[in-house]
């Protein structure tokens, strides 16, 4: 039987964790069949009180502290604090089924060898409602999945924008420390929206020769937060969706795909860049302006990563993506771009 440890990272939203673990609580395999981990990262003090009287209550929870931001920081910690097979990944957000555990250990149990990560379904509940402007197509950009079935992911069984959320996403621990764990130069950080950390770890495992597999039976419920139902939030997300996707390409040392698919981005931003006129509140010409905002994240972190004179724009970015003087992503050298494996269907913007 695979041992399991829940992994829940937050930053100063406790109102979330309680309606989290109370999800955990009444799990069908009952508290002594896993244990929780909750990483509180660089909350308030008051957070801090809050959390542990949470955690307290709970006998096989515990509560760990990371001072460094962002959500990989914190997931790392909860790997290397842990001596179970598999890390089950939570954000806090987000609220298990009762049979979550019990679907994951079956999922685990039906394959020889055990998966290298393992992701699920992500279905929504709305803090208010979807606005009818919203493209359904843009609905994964609330972490949200709903597609019912099972299969590899980047294979025919699945389709090709399906990727593991860590959201939901359950990660055997010890090829994850193997790997070095999730990216700390990606994922949230005061106010930018860069992603895919937890993509980038499911492709590695899998380029290693594990399986990364998708089944519909694990799943959670996702809170998606009011504050993102305007269209200036969803422009802001898919703007750093298309950073993410040029950082997540090199950081696999493919860089190759970015330049194979940079002029269809800069072609894509040449057509619609009337579209910026438009106030960013307003929903007028959204079908423009959202493929706008993600052609332009695209090409202005294709740029930056390249260059080595940069304009006063490019300086100015430059400035934007640096936290603590560690870089978001590394500055490759131009010669590096070669002998780069072709592009899977699975690198498609979610």
């Amino acid at each position: 039987m695979p041992s399991i440890t829940v992994c829940l990272v937050t930053h100063d939203r406790p109102h979330y964790v309680r309606s989290c673990l109370e999800s955990l609580r009444t799990q069908t395999v009952g508290l002594d069949a896993f244990d929780v981990i909750v990483v509180d990262s660089c909350g308030t003090a008051e957070t801090g009180i809050a959390l542990r009287s949470m955690t307290g209550a709970l006998p096989n929870a515990r509560l760990l502290r990371v001072d460094r931001p962002g959500a990989s920081a914190a997931r790392n910690m909860g790997a290397e604090h842990s001596n179970s097979d598999f890390l089950a990944y939570l954000d806090d957000d987000a609220m298990a089924a009762p049979d979550w555990i019990e679907q994951i250990r079956a999922v685990i149990q039906e394959h020889d060898p055990w998966p290298g990560v393992i992701g699920g379904r992500v279905l929504p509940v709305w803090e208010q409602p979807l606005p009818d402007w919203w493209p359904h197509s843009l609905r994964g950009v609330l972490s949200i999945i709903e597609w019912e079935g099972s299969g590899e992911y980047r294979s025919p069984a699945l389709p090709v924008t399906l990727e593991p959320y860590g959201v939901n996403m359950i990660v055997q621990r010890r090829p994850l420390l193997d790997i070095g764990g999730f990216s700390d130069g990606l994922g949230r950080f005061a106010g930018l929206l860069l992603s895919d950390e937890d993509v980038q770890v499911g492709w590695k495992l899998q380029d290693r020769g594990y399986s990364a597999w998708y089944d519909s039976r694990i799943v959670v419920q996702h809170q998606i937060q009011g504050n993102r139902m305007n269209p200036e939030w969803l422009l802001n997300r898919l703007y750093w969706q298309g950073a993410s996707t040029v950082a997540t390409r090199r950081m696999l040392g493919q860089p190759e795909q970015v330049w194979r698919e940079f002029p269809r981005r800069m072609l894509v931003e040449l057509l619609t860049i009337f579209s910026d006129l438009v106030p960013k509140d307003s929903i007028r010409l959204l079908p423009f302006r959202w493929r706008l905002a993600y052609a332009r994240g695209f090409t202005r972190m294709a740029l930056a990563g390249e260059h080595r004179k940069r304009t006063l724009p490019g300086r100015a970015l430059r400035a934007l993506i640096w936290r603590d003087g560690t870089p978001i992503i590394p500055v490759l050298d131009i010669g590096a771009r070669a002998g780069i494996t072709p592009p899977s269907p699975g690198d498609q913007p979610r």
